[in-house]
């Protein structure tokens, strides 16, 4: 704590994994994006997966469900996930790899980091369920982490920027290092907060926001239903609107549909 004149304030740590993730946002700032606010109902999929925690014992993963959906929507149009290469090329990948925050126990606190789930478009449900809950559990040297960013910070800035560079522009570095499609489900640390527009890097990314119950109109009556606010965003250099209005549909069609959820 200090003070200064009559102002009192606090001093803290400005983390090294910010100040990487600051300097590389300085990267996107060239970049056009458009961005849908979508209400899904979820009624259906919540249901099962309350069913089945009853029935079975086990806690289906949403953010899980969530991932399988998209990877099948992207895999409907792989433009959507497309990366640039130079001013003339686009690089489409036919694997679908999807970044999503996994939160792990680290010295008994809960830590948010990074799990690629590759191929996403290729795996089942089931799947994707097993891969989320392993990689919670897994071990984390989080003072390894925490190392390796503060070494990278001693490298001089310039040579730090043409590194970051050389990622964020190569899409097949992009992809090992951070997949072809993000997904934050800002929603597991708060339920009521509605949208969130987030500062995109991928040409696709999916912002999770919160639950919440509400009237709903089903087959001409009044019942209570669960909805989620997402918002979904595109790199408008390479998806036009119409294409990305028929993604909007697809993965709403999916998630209320509850895909697979019964396989």
């Amino acid at each position: 704590m200090g003070k200064k004149k009559d102002m009192n304030y606090e001093i803290q740590t400005f983390y090294p994994l910010r100040r990487v993730i600051s300097e590389t946002f300085s990267f996107f700032e060239k970049k056009h994006y458009i961005h849908a606010l979508v209400e899904i109902d979820i009624t259906k999929p919540r249901t099962f997966i309350h069913e089945h925690l009853q029935k079975a014992g086990e806690k289906l993963s949403f953010t899980a469900f969530i991932i399988y959906c998209v990877g099948k929507t992207v895999d409907e149009n792989k433009v959507t996930h497309a990366y640039r290469k130079g001013r003339k090329k686009l690089i489409i990948f036919d694997d679908v790899d999807i970044t999503a925050i996994v939160e792990r126990s680290v010295d008994g606190e809960s830590l948010p980091t990074i799990h690629i789930t590759r191929a996403a478009n290729k795996k089942t449900l089931r799947e994707i369920h097993e891969e989320l809950r392993a990689a919670q559990v897994e071990d984390f040297d989080i003072s390894k982490h925490k190392n390796l960013m503060q070494n990278y910070l001693k490298v001089p800035r310039f040579f730090r920027k043409l590194l970051s560079g050389r990622m964020v522009r190569n899409p097949f570095l992009a992809k090992k290092y951070s997949g072809t499609v993000i997904l934050t489900a800002v929603g597991m640390f708060g339920q009521e907060i509605g949208w969130m527009i987030p500062y995109p890097g991928h040409s696709l990314t999916i912002t999770v926001g919160g639950i919440t119950k509400k009237p709903g109109v089903i087959d001409g009556k009044t019942e209570i239903r669960e909805y989620i606010n997402i918002a979904i965003s595109f790199d408008h250099d390479i998806i036009d609107g119409a294409p990305a209005a028929r993604f909007v549909s697809r993965l709403k069609e999916f998630i209320e549909s509850g895909l697979d959820l019964n396989k």
